[in-house]
């Protein structure tokens, strides 16, 4: 089976050809990081005219890698969301349009849980019960999956999403946007241990996620400290590189070890 896979949630313009649900012959991504670098973050009507001038483009492009015509796929999916509603309606439009003009089945995709079956096209089959951790741009969660498309969320995130976190940490630092790629680059030459943040935990005892507190103790330290941030084009000092991996240190333990207690909990 061959399926043409869409995805416009955001802010990427992307396409797929996957053979038998493992196999992916094609993906083919537009991405608009430099459109938006300036805003500092996704400004959704930008990001839906994009998706417009891009996604017919695309989607013959991931055709055309993959060897194949519009007559041989067997269906189309498409992200239906989460996701920014321009941006999904985008996708959505041009999906269904497609779907009806070669009278083509069409199944509309949850992207979270996209997420969690892309590791099969790397891995072995999932094996079941499983966890899913989620970290992606907007999302922090945790999914206990019983079985297949059963999905039980076991732990998310009480304010920011850890990829927020990312962002906001990274342009107080004056590193720029996206923040992850830049802070995951620099805390590579920093160390961990230079700076003691704490890992945030829930009050109520439960296994839940917070990134907001830990944003605002890195703007505390910068402040105490006489931190200064990056001007453009400068080199980051060694204390922004050890700020860096301190502050990645802390999320990726966060997560990993929410991960191991609900590993405990329920045996996947």
């Amino acid at each position: 089976m061959l399926v043409l896979g869409i995805e416009t949630s955001c802010d990427e313009t992307a396409a797929a050809v996957v053979r038998d649900g493992r196999e992916i012959l094609s993906s083919v991504i537009a991405s608009q990081i430099e459109t938006h670098k300036r805003f500092g973050g996704v400004v959704r009507e930008i990001a839906s005219r994009e998706h417009l001038d891009k996604i017919a483009p695309i989607v013959n492009a991931a055709l055309a890698r993959a060897g194949v015509s519009t007559i041989e796929i067997d269906g189309i999916a498409v992200t239906v969301g989460p996701g920014l509603v321009g941006s999904l309606l985008v996708g959505v439009s041009y999906a269904k349009a497609m779907a009806f003009a070669l009278d083509k089945p069409l199944v509309g995709v949850n992207h979270i849980e996209g997420h969690v079956y892309s590791v099969a096209f790397e891995n072995p089959p999932i094996e079941y019960p499983a966890l899913a951790l989620i970290v992606s741009g907007g999302h922090t969660n945790l999914f206990f999956v019983p079985e297949a498309g059963k999905y039980k969320v076991v732990a998310r995130t009480r304010d920011d999403a850890a990829g927020e976190a990312f962002d906001k940490v990274a342009k107080m630092l004056g590193l720029g946007y996206p923040g992850g790629p830049i802070i995951e680059r620099l805390a590579r030459q920093g160390n961990p241990r230079a700076v003691k943040f704490s890992i945030p935990r829930m009050g109520d005892g439960r296994p839940d996620f917070s990134f907001s507190g830990l944003k605002t103790a890195v703007t505390k330290y910068a402040r105490e400290t006489g931190l200064q941030p990056v001007n453009n084009g400068e080199e980051p000092s060694q204390s922004i590189k050890d700020v860096a991996a301190s502050f990645q240190d802390v999320v990726e333990r966060s997560l990993v070890g929410t991960m191991e207690r609900l590993a405990e909990e329920y045996g996947p």
